[in-house]
């Protein structure tokens, strides 16, 4: 997605960084916050923006970063840059469990003795949880591809390129602190505000800092990139229904500078919000047609036809994100009554107007 224009962009160094490929400065924001950007490794991302808040009792860490020696290194580095060492560490704050958020908090709770802090949904998420609730992440991936229609020399190519990129744990440190949406950060000298946003996970947390006006998106809103909504077992509702309705908390934060958790800070969250709305409604209405145009399409033959970064043939292992993306969008429209789904199961199930 390109620069929206109407948003003012507030980390120009690091917008400068992120055109250029490169990794951006660690820096002082508004309220005393630190951003220490923590690379991804093998990632268009390529890094994290890892948020220093400093309280009391020390600095609460929000999203620590993949865990590497290089991700690691640039941490401890941010911190010694605000004066700081992980001895500081008072509590890590994680706005979800992916890897690239999560990965470093166990040796950051290790070298500090800080207590992890997340929301209650994001906690039942955790790859330890997710494995002895659905069993092996592999077998439920197959189940689920051959649900969406996918061929089996499709679902054979899927799983050879997961095993091939860099593998988070197998196992995440579980929370000591569970923080519901409003709940307070438990510091002294510091208000940050858990504000639950699901829709790119079910417990993704923002967080405000009311006093210097300061909204850390995690990758509930970033300045350009769209946030990947895809489905998840056991959700209450759809998910794209319940990312749609946390777009509308953030817009209420318009008068905040947004601190996301990838690319650059900006001001603008009403009208970014808005963008992504419509990026998600013009997907909507993009799925219908083709639908109309297939007769009775399986998910996987929908994605096929959609419109991605790049030609099909081309995403690889993305294709994987593309059908959930491409699921999450038919489950909303068939709970809008826009299309017709029984839902996906052992077998390829299909699509079709109502």
């Amino acid at each position: 997605m390109p620069v929206d224009p109407g948003l003012e962009v507030l980390g120009v160094e690091q917008q400068t960084a992120w055109l250029a490929r490169q990794r951006p400065p660690v820096e002082k924001l508004p309220g005393g916050l630190w951003s220490v950007p923590v690379p991804i490794p093998d990632n268009p991302l390529r890094y994290t923006l890892s948020y220093l808040v400093p309280a009391d009792e020390g600095l609460v860490v929000v999203d620590p970063g993949w865990d590497t020696s290089e991700g690691w290194t640039a941490l401890l580095d941010g911190l010694a840059t605000a004066g700081a060492s992980a001895a500081d560490v008072a509590g890590i704050v994680i706005t979800h469990v992916h890897p690239d958020h999560h990965g470093l908090s166990g040796r950051l709770r290790a070298e500090s003795g800080a207590w992890i802090g997340m929301h209650p949904a994001e906690r039942d998420t955790l790859p330890q949880r997710r494995r002895a609730e659905h069993g092996d992440p592999r077998t439920e991936i197959t189940t689920w591809l051959r649900g969406c229609g996918a061929p089996e020399a499709e679902i054979a190519d899927l799983l050879a390129a997961l095993d091939r990129a860099p593998r988070p744990a197998d196992e995440l440190p579980e929370p000591a602190v569970l923080l519901a949406d409003g709940d307070l950060v438990p510091v002294r000298g510091r208000r940050l505000r858990a504000v639950w946003t699901p829709g790119h996970t079910p417990g993704h947390l923002c967080g405000q800092e009311p006093d210097a006006r300061l909204l850390l998106t995690g990758d509930h809103v970033l300045p350009r990139i769209t946030p990947a909504i895809g489905s998840w077992p056991g959700a209450a509702e759809p998910p794209l229904g319940q990312f749609l309705r946390s777009l509308e908390r953030t817009a209420g934060f318009d008068d905040h500078d947004a601190l996301p958790a990838h690319e650059y800070r900006f001001r603008g969250l009403a009208r970014r919000s808005g963008s992504l709305r419509e990026h998600h409604e013009q997907r909507c209405e993009e799925i219908v047609a083709v639908v109309g145009e297939l007769g009775q399409p399986t998910p996987w033959a929908i994605a096929t036809r959609l419109t991605w970064s790049r030609p099909w043939p081309e995403i690889g292992f993305m294709r994987l994100g593309a059908v959930a993306e491409t699921v999450a969008h038919i489950e909303y429209l068939a709970g809008q009554g826009r299309l017709s789904w029984p839902g996906y199961g052992p077998v390829p199930t299909r699509v079709s107007a109502p």
